[in-house]
């Protein structure tokens, strides 16, 4: 059974891809999948029960591609090219396919262990990466080929601790930065009351409130972090900070956080 927050995800990722008719019918194919949705509910598993990290499941997957799919579409409305449209080796639709395909399986890796999930994920992906561009795409070998190859490095680049290169992998990378909402702890902080290794970005993540992407002012990108105490800034400093400064969509994107009632800080 699926909950309430992913049958909300999932109807925002749909809406913000009606202009484009093959990104639906991947996400369709994808949301049809019940290899990926067991994959998304176990690496959920093992990273909160087993771990006693944050989620890293279902849900945490369908917010991170909610988050790029509008970055993205932010981007593209103030004519900016995705690497692909620029080096003229696809459509800005086949760069949302990537984006959308890293989004929803960055975290499989999961399912192993933390360390070295990117790496996991991308060989626990590849299967369910290669059924969905054949049932989107069919023969198109070349396509194919091209999306898989950018799904892939944004993936494997979804941690900042690998250099990456393509704007898509880039949106990923901050994609996944930007999901550290209170959600994400509550679960772990609930079942989990011996103090372990990884307990500061719980605690960071629930002192986030709010997390909005949205048109900036000086930058194409405007991320506004809103904080119930200052134990959030180490989540934004130590977590999302670095996936910025790491990413090749740096540069189009301006980012703020603060304490309710407080003065916003300025990060870039």
């Amino acid at each position: 059974m699926k909950s309430a927050k992913e049958i909300n995800l999932e109807s925002k990722i749909v809406e913000k891809l009606r202009e484009y008719p093959i990104c639906v019918k991947l996400v369709d194919f994808l949301l049809k999948d019940e290899e990926l949705k067991v994959m998304q509910d176990y690496a959920n598993n093992v990273s909160i029960k087993r771990l006693g990290f944050n989620d890293h499941g279902p849900v945490h997957m369908r917010q991170v591609t909610n988050n790029a799919i509008k970055m993205l579409n932010i981007l593209h409305s103030h004519g900016i090219q995705t690497s692909l449209e620029k080096e003229e080796i696809g459509t800005f639709e086949d760069s949302m396919c990537a984006v959308i395909l890293a989004g929803f399986m960055h975290d499989l890796g999961m399912m192993i262990g933390r360390a070295g999930h990117e790496e996991m994920s991308v060989i626990l992906a590849q299967p369910i990466i290669d059924k969905a561009l054949n049932a989107v795409f069919g023969n198109d070998l070349t396509r194919r080929t091209i999306i898989k190859s950018l799904t892939i490095e944004s993936i494997i680049g979804h941690m900042s601790s690998r250099k990456i290169h393509s704007l898509e992998a880039g949106v990923i990378l901050i994609a996944d930065g930007c999901d550290m909402t209170k959600g994400r702890a509550r679960i772990p902080l609930a079942i989990n009351n011996t103090p372990k290794v990884g307990d500061i970005h719980k605690y960071s993540a629930n002192a986030i409130t709010r997390v909005r992407i949205s048109k900036g002012e000086r930058k194409p990108i405007k991320i506004m972090i809103e904080m119930s105490g200052d134990v959030g800034f180490f989540q934004i400093e130590e977590v999302l900070l670095t996936k910025v400064n790491s990413s090749p969509a740096k540069e189009y994107v301006e980012l703020y956080a603060g304490v309710s009632g407080e003065e916003c800080k300025c990060y870039i």
